[in-house]
């Protein structure tokens, strides 16, 4: 009896060479050349495609998430990438699957602080991921981004899509070595940040990186932003507002804008495991309050939970909504598909070479809004990407290549998708061309969003200003 499947579904246990064989097999079906191929955006309206969530979300924090969009054509593909999977349905699906990512742009990267000291660098948020997605969704997002990105520093189209093509190989390069070790020692790499910092050929960046790392290293547990999130005037501790970013509601907010916040959390310890339960009985919830966060998510209800124990030493905890997975777009959702707060955390663990302790999901029962839960990003590291500037963009670009590579091997195989792609530049030259092409289709759809504003506000359209930085 044969181990292998139709269309790429080849079966894991099935020796390396006939995998490898079977990845070939698969360019007759969808050729490399043909991801080159773009869709032409002209029967699809991208303004309409992101209100369809509009619904969905806080309408006081929607004028915030449609501002950020417009500051630029990066941050508008940040933000749309229901407009990306709308196109991307359009085109072939090869049939290779992984768990995806969903939203795999330049700035869903960071580094963080491993409990054992060590400082990783992976993809950071997964509201999108869904699984039995095609390989090539996440990475012609990736590749875009670089385009995009680098356009909008001012780099020309020529070096844009070289650094494009550059994120592709890279993406290609680490697939293919990992497609050589053992399934153990592909779920256990990792990409540290130490030794990708090193890697930087600028040296200012690089002193620049180094020293965030050092000052992540002296506290794990210490946080910029923290010591400015709580405070104590009036006696007990609570979040400060910084309207509009950060807020509570206020008595006369709707009925509908509100949780159940203590038990909301009651369900959310629920989904630890139960050492993990242990750790959090011993804090309890002292405030609740909105943040505004990212692009993409901006006008879902986002919320920072401030927890003490009894000595009043604090843990802060991020409560987050979950929305349908825009890849549903592209392929039918499984038929166990668990609540979307599972789904995002399910996802994480998969993708992740170390999740966060205190993931978990939970649920408002009167608004029926799904969530998943993190602890607060260590801000020392943050994003990489927001201290990146132009002439660093093609090391870090190719970081986040590698690194989508290593999500990618631990849950599809990595030796069937190193058999399609191959090891000449084939197809790195068609994801760089569908890059370019997708860069020039994201800058019309960002001008319609900005003029679509100027209408609806009234006032002048301004054009994007260019920024060195990526973010």
């Amino acid at each position: 009896m044969s181990n292998l499947h139709p269309q790429g579904g080849t079966a894991i246990s099935a020796p390396r060479a006939e995998r490898y064989s079977a990845g070939k097999a698969l360019r007759d079906i969808v050729s490399r050349e043909s991801h080159a191929d773009c869709p032409p955006g002209s029967e699809r309206d991208p303004v309409a495609i992101l209100g369809e969530t509009d619904a969905q979300r806080l309408p006081n924090l929607l004028p915030i998430r449609y501002k950020r969009m417009a500051q630029s054509s990066f941050t508008f593909l940040r933000g749309a990438a229901a407009v990306m999977a709308h196109d991307l349905a359009e085109l072939p699906q090869l049939g290779v699957h992984v768990q995806a990512c969903g939203d795999c742009h330049l700035m869903n990267f960071g580094a963080f602080s491993t409990p054992e000291g060590r400082v990783l660098f992976d993809i950071n948020d997964f509201d999108e991921t869904l699984p039995g997605v095609d390989f090539t969704v996440d990475l012609k997002r990736l590749v875009t981004s670089v385009a995009v990105a680098a356009r909008d520093a001012g780099i020309s189209d020529k070096k844009a899509k070289i650094l494009a093509r550059g994120a592709a190989k890279a993406y290609r390069d680490f697939l293919s070595e990992l497609a050589k070790e053992p399934p153990l020692e592909v779920w256990h790499s990792r990409i540290d940040v130490d030794r990708e910092v090193r890697r930087i050929d600028d040296e200012r960046l690089r002193n620049q990186l180094l020293s965030l790392l050092i000052k992540s290293k002296k506290d794990l547990a210490a946080d910029d932003n923290f010591p400015h999130l709580a405070s104590t005037k009036g006696g007990a501790a609570h979040i400060e507002d910084r309207p509009p970013l950060i807020y509570h509601f206020d008595s006369d907010a709707a009925h509908a804008q509100k949780i159940d916040a203590p038990s909301v959390f009651a369900a959310y310890q629920k989904t630890l495991l139960p050492e993990r339960r242990i750790l959090v009985d011993r804090y309890v919830l002292a405030d609740l309050a909105m943040k505004v966060v990212g692009v993409g998510s901006v006008g879902t209800y986002c919320a920072v939970g401030l927890f003490l124990t009894a000595d009043g030493e604090p843990l802060f905890l991020q409560v987050k909504q979950a929305l349908q997975s825009v890849l549903e777009k592209i392929v039918a959702p499984p038929p166990d598909l668990p609540e979307q707060g599972q789904r995002v955390v399910e996802g994480q663990c998969a993708l992740q070479a170390a999740s966060d302790l205190f993931l978990g999901w939970t649920r408002d029962e009167a608004s029926g809004r799904q969530f998943y839960v993190r602890q607060l990003k260590n801000r020392h590291l943050g994003s990489i990407g927001e201290v990146i500037e132009a002439r660093a963009l093609e090391a870090y670009a190719n970081l986040c290549g590698r690194t989508l590579a290593r999500a990618h091997a631990r849950t599809g195989d990595p030796v069937l998708i190193a058999g399609y792609m191959g090891k000449g530049e084939m197809i790195d030259e068609a994801l760089a061309s569908f890059a370019m092409s997708y860069a020039i289709l994201t800058d019309r759809d960002h001008a319609r969003l900005v003029r679509s504003i100027a209408k609806s506000t009234g006032l002048p359209e301004e054009p994007a200003k260019a920024d060195a930085r990526i973010g």
